[in-house]
């Protein structure tokens, strides 16, 4: 329990703490969006970095080689825990943004932060407003920014089979014409789910396969792209079991 109340304290002082430096990247964004960019990806990935190491998480990485470094990619992966984002986020190269829920709209700063890290605010429940979103994705990527969705659409409780894959979350691939990565994540629920709300060190393997590339695909397998993504994330996955 310890472990939690510091990683919870960390992270409120951060939020409260980094009330100037949202001001200042604010003023910066009216000049330079690109200096703002760099700076909201540096700030956040050193909280991040801070909260994997407070909750005393190693993490062992394979295949990062295969992720483009010249342009925006969209990266997917399963999803089994919060500190999912917290892992692939702070290995990311460039700008990038998250799918979260609109709900997350309503936490003060930490919807401020994620705002600056372009991330997208999906309305589940309407999906006309969801499309937008996917729209507004595809034009981030276009932009050079690259995003990052689950497409299980929430946390998978199961550590044998994947939630299905919304084919929707692949619309922002196939509209921009970025590459698809995909990333495995093993064990992440050891560090906080599988003993809510205690936290314990655990070992997570990340792995991150080769890209597609929706533009090269043949065209009866353009329609198959979720479930091509789906399958290289089963394999890494199984095959990392024993890695943990």
């Amino acid at each position: 329990m310890l472990r939690f109340l510091v990683v919870a304290a960390f992270v409120v002082l951060f939020l409260i703490f980094s009330i100037p430096v949202l001001i200042a990247e604010w003023i910066i964004g009216k000049f330079n969006m690109d200096l703002k960019n760099r700076s909201s990806l540096a700030n956040v990935n050193w909280a991040f970095r801070c909260c994997l190491f407070l909750a005393g998480v190693s993490v062992t990485v394979k295949g990062e080689e295969n992720v483009p470094r010249d342009q925006a990619v969209l990266y997917v992966a399963n999803h089994r825990s919060y500190f999912d984002i917290l892992l692939t986020y702070v290995r990311v190269p460039r700008p990038t943004g998250y799918v979260a829920k609109k709900e997350m709209l309503k936490a003060p700063l930490l919807a401020q932060w994620m705002k600056n890290l372009h991330c997208l605010f999906l309305d589940r429940k309407n999906i006309k407003e969801g499309l937008k979103t996917i729209l507004t994705g595809a034009e981030e990527v276009k932009n050079g920014v690259s995003i990052c969705i689950f497409p299980e659409g929430t946390r998978n409780k199961d550590p044998e089979h994947f939630l299905p894959f919304h084919a929707g979350s692949f619309k922002i691939a196939e509209k921009s014409g970025c590459p698809v990565v995909p990333i495995a994540i093993n064990n992440s629920s050891a560090i906080w789910e599988d003993q809510f709300p205690r936290m314990k060190k655990a070992h997570v393997v990340i792995e991150y396969g080769k890209p597609i590339f929706p533009a090269e695909l043949p065209k009866e397998d353009k329609k198959k792209l979720p479930k091509l993504a789906e399958d290289a994330i089963f394999e890494m996955y199984t095959k990392n079991r024993s890695l943990v």
